[in-house]
């Protein structure tokens, strides 16, 4: 797709000069000519790159605000600011409104041209970029072998060709977005967008305006999420944090289809489906008077439930394996032999779940360990905490044959529960026992069984 330059300025010689220099160039282009024309070109359709004079008909520097306008929009877009009345100051509140170039009138055309090749050159490389990471997150499977993922892997095949609203329970980092995405990927929506809109990283007074949008005084549109994601899929993340009252209007749009900006006086007609999650319990959340229970069952028509890493033992030497092979064809790495039975790696509790565990796996690729005690080592240091179970030598040796045993029993058998989920029919095969004895071993030892 051809890239587009929008030019704004209101001499129709310069326009005429530019847009000759742009088209002569291979680009696209489209013109305004004052203030109100620029407003409606840059909310019509957001330009690759603009070319804005400082002065046109509103004021002294409504070219400038015109370039805030559109850093509000998109902080990427590349806008070159041209004057004929220059000054350092002016230079200096254009640069620090995040103005890529500041060019002076009358202007060397073969300076302004180096300066658009290199704007077009900036926002391709930005996008290249996004693409690769979108492209790169779409990649990542959903892996494991427990009984929790299995279960998600099947449900994610049958929801996602639904329409209907989800709703994903998780802790932090446990992998709700990627879920999200999958989900995504194999919907009717997958051409159109994905936004994701977190509402635990936005202050309280944002919360309506990032959701709906407004309508502002001079007539120019910021869009809220419903509208960018229209067609597609918006996931509210964390959406336990979204105050009550933003709530009651969420749940107004899902009674009505439709909304209106902040300021607007226009019905905006909905065509978005919404998945939700939180870390929270979000069922202690309504009781506690934090979230409306009519909009939890508006938003739960399938839920999905993830459990944290430590819950799932089994999947901890396939996660290894995966983001082994994965991050070091990404980064083009050689593959690292990380031991996937390390006791570390078992025995953690990863408060951070499936996101601390790819960051240690990134971290040991990066710093490229060229045997497997370094790699140990690097495991053992990021992993020091005092929920982490391993018995020492020191301690052994202040015990007695049988107190040692007995605690290497336990440590043994209960990272073996974990490891199979619970299940003893499995554990029992795999550690050579008979249920029966499992069971009575177990109970000997003060091991709850899991459910």
């Amino acid at each position: 797709m051809s890239t587009e330059i929008l030019i704004i300025d209101d001499n129709a010689d310069i326009r005429n000069i530019i847009n000759d220099l742009i088209l002569e160039a291979g680009y696209k282009t489209r013109l305004a000519a004052n203030y109100n024309q620029a407003l409606n070109e840059i909310d019509k359709k957001l330009p690759d790159v603009a070319i804005i004079d400082v002065k046109l008909d509103k004021g002294d520097n409504d070219g400038l605000e015109l370039l805030s306008h559109i850093k509000t929009k998109d902080k990427n877009i590349p806008v070159i600011i041209i004057t004929g009345h220059a000054n350092v100051e002016m230079a200096i509140k254009a640069l620090k409104t995040g103005a890529f170039e500041f060019i002076e009138k009358p202007f060397n055309q073969e300076r302004l041209l180096n300066f658009i090749n290199r704007a077009v050159e900036n926002i391709n490389l930005k996008n290249e970029n996004k693409e690769f990471e979108n492209k790169l997150f779409y990649s990542y499977e959903l892996v494991g072998n427990s009984e929790n993922i299995k279960k998600i892997q099947e449900q994610i095949k049958k929801i996602s060709i639904s329409e209907s609203r989800i709703f994903i329970n998780g802790p932090t980092g446990s992998g709700k977005e990627l879920i999200a995405r999958k989900i995504h990927k194999e919907s009717k929506r997958q051409k159109n967008p994905f936004i994701i809109l977190n509402g635990a990283l936005l202050e309280k007074e944002k919360y309506e305006l990032e959701l709906f949008g407004e309508e502002k005084n001079n007539g120019s549109i910021s869009y809220g999420a419903l509208e960018k994601s229209s067609g597609g899929i918006l996931l509210i993340d964390e959406i336990s944090e979204i105050p009550l009252d933003t709530q009651s209007k969420i749940l107004r749009v899902l009674t009505d289809q439709k909304f209106k900006r902040i300021n607007g006086n226009h019905d905006i007609n909905v065509d978005v489906r919404i998945i939700c999650s939180t870390s929270k319990d979000i069922k202690e959340e309504i009781k506690n008077g934090n979230f409306r229970e009519d909009l939890y069952h508006r938003l739960n028509v399938f839920e999905i439930n993830i459990e944290p890493l430590k819950n799932r033992i089994s999947d901890i030497p396939l996660l290894v394996e995966y983001f082994a092979d994965k991050i070091s064809k990404n980064h083009n790495l050689k593959k690292m032999n990380i031991d996937i039975n390390n006791n570390y790696l078992l025995n953690y509790n990863w408060p951070g779940n499936i996101r601390e565990l790819r960051n240690l796996i990134e971290r040991i690729a990066i710093l490229s360990p060229n045997t497997s005690e370094k790699i140990s080592n690097i495991i053992k240091e990021s992993l020091k905490t005092p929920d982490l179970k391993i018995i020492s030598p020191e301690s052994s040796l202040s015990s007695t044959l049988k107190d040692a045993r007995e605690n290497f029993e336990k440590e043994y058998l209960t990272n073996q529960l974990k490891k199979f989920n619970g299940n003893i029919a499995k554990t029992a095969n795999f550690v050579g026992m008979e249920r029966s004895a499992l069971h009575r071993k177990l109970k000997g030892l003060g091991i709850k069984e899991l459910n």
